[in-house]
């Protein structure tokens, strides 16, 4: 039986496919806005490159649109629920 390999990303990779720093990343997972999984061995931050990779279009979507900090913080939160 084939097992289901799931891509994991370090925080450094995560935040430069995203276009933000590392404690940007951070910051969103404290506040529970776009949280990290932890790696078992050594407790690192790591995410989901699916994760990654739809956070990011929902950013390339919502780029031309003017939004205010309140609506991409219910856009990173949306994404978390889905």
């Amino acid at each position: 039986m084939e097992q289901l390999q799931i891509k994991l990303l370090t925080i450094k990779k995560a935040a430069a496919i995203l276009g933000v720093t590392p404690l940007t990343l951070r910051n969103w997972d404290n506040s529970g806005k776009f949280q990290a999984s932890r790696h078992p061995i050594n407790n690192y931050r790591v995410y989901k490159l699916a994760d990654v990779e739809r956070l990011l279009m929902e950013i390339e979507a919502s780029k031309g649109k003017r939004i205010n900090k309140k609506q991409a913080r219910k856009l990173v939160v949306q994404h978390l629920a889905d």
